[in-house]
């Protein structure tokens, strides 16, 4: 089972108390944007085997939302922050540098 650490409230809590939210870091794009643009944010999700960065809710618990950094193979957690924050830390980007040498993710390797 995954277990998810919300940086909200301390609290460390299995997927049952979360609620996905899909992909993280995507750039919305509203009504007022090109056709392409807005059809791209709809429908265009990274789906990689590896490396992913997530949305997660924790919505039996503090109900805020956070980020986290996961490998869609292996279930390993390499670590969860804020939602508000725009690029993943460079702590977790180190950690899963450290075990997964060469890996990439949009444009962060």
């Amino acid at each position: 089972m995954l277990t998810l650490h919300c940086p909200s409230c301390g609290v460390t809590a299995e997927e049952t108390e979360l609620h996905a939210g899909g992909e993280a870091h995507l750039t919305r794009y509203g009504p007022d944007s090109s056709d392409d643009s807005f059809e791209s944010y709809l429908f265009t999700r990274e789906n990689p085997k590896g490396v992913h960065f997530e949305r997660w809710r924790h919505s039996h618990g503090c109900g805020k939302w956070f980020h986290a950094a996961r490998c869609t193979m292996t279930m390993e957690v390499f670590g969860t922050y804020p939602a508000q924050t725009t690029e993943p830390p460079q702590g977790i980007l180190d950690a899963i540098t450290a075990k997964r040498p060469g890996w990439s993710w949009r444009d962060l390797s």
